[in-house]
């Protein structure tokens, strides 16, 4: 068998480092994922499902060494997953090929992908395996997925006193917000306890971030739905799972081009800030007032006392 013949039916990660040329990129793959989709053009492939095997490759712009341990810098194979299930979810598909094809855009909508190598099996037609297999160069001119208002989900973000997460009914209030079919993302005030001062603003700041998320932490232990997260890729994957989050936001804070002002650090401004970065429906706030020339969270914004159980639209609609 000639070496042409014989790459064309090797697995898409050998493909991909045969063809990678005098720059090979890094890659990230994920292989063999098993899905029971209803796919096919014949009539008997109509109303039951197939086994389909997903195997994917992705070639990256950035180096392994250059992402700092930090997943928001990096393509995370969550990307790759989210990618198949809004292809599955998006309508029935009778070609393997428009399949893929869906996938692999899906997936090169992400800033760093640049090229991509989907290959799909049908596993239940025989003593075989059918299937495709395509390659995709990331498109000119493309956007960041995550500022993709219409594609990311709509969280609400609430904000709670310390007076509104020592509620004795604390779950109710939970489960109120979980019920409003939107996904919940909450952020808290610094615990009162006393705050070491620095001599300088720049470690201040990071002090008072750090009390605020001592005070995250005190609400997770309370509920244990409430799961604190501190990065972009983490609240994405939390939204799009239903998660409450509670944000710890030192490292979103701390990373920013720009920070909320007036104040980087008085939390119910963070949580304002957040909302607009995250396109939020509606932001809560529970038992606080914005300070002058907080940020505009470009939304709705409630202010209720510490003691009131909101009463949220279920579902809540998009603003």
């Amino acid at each position: 068998m000639s070496d042409e013949i014989s790459l064309a039916f090797r697995h898409p990660s050998e493909r991909a480092k045969a063809t990678a040329g005098d720059a090979p990129r890094d890659r990230i793959s994920m292989t063999e994922h098993l899905r029971e989709v209803e796919i096919g053009a014949f009539q008997a492939e109509r109303g039951v499902t197939q086994t389909i095997r997903f195997d994917v490759v992705v070639e990256v712009s950035s180096r392994a060494e250059s992402a700092a341990d930090d997943v928001d810098r990096i393509l995370s194979y969550d990307t790759i997953v989210e990618a198949i299930d809004a292809a599955l979810a998006a309508e029935r598909v009778n070609l393997l090929e428009t399949l893929a094809a869906r996938i692999a855009d899906g997936i090169l909508a992400h800033p760093l992908a640049a090229r991509v190598f989907v290959r799909i099996g049908k596993l239940d037609r025989g003593p075989y395996t059918l299937g495709v297999e395509i390659v995709r160069e990331a498109p000119e001119g493309r956007r960041p997925l995550r500022l993709l208002a219409e594609t990311a989900p709509q969280p609400l973000v609430v904000y709670l006193s310390n007076e509104a997460v020592a509620r004795p009914d604390l779950s109710g209030l939970l489960d109120r917000l979980e019920a409003a079919g939107a996904p919940v993302i909450l952020c808290v005030d610094r615990p009162d306890l006393p705050v070491p001062h620095a001599a300088h603003p720049m470690p201040q700041r990071r002090i008072d971030l750090l009390a605020i998320e001592q005070g995250a932490w005190v609400l997770a232990a309370r509920d244990r739905r409430c799961v604190v997260v501190d990065s972009r890729t983490e609240l994405d994957w939390a939204m799009r799972q239903g998660q409450i989050s509670v944000w710890a936001p030192s490292k979103l804070v701390l990373d920013a081009v720009e920070g909320p002002a007036p104040d980087v650090t008085h939390p119910l401004s963070l949580a304002l800030w957040l909302a607009a970065a995250f396109h939020a429906r509606e932001v809560l706030s529970l038992g606080a007032t914005p300070p002058e020339g907080a940020p505009d969270p470009h939304c709705p914004l409630r202010l209720l006392s510490a003691a009131d159980l909101p009463d949220v639209p279920v579902p809540l609609t998009s603003t």
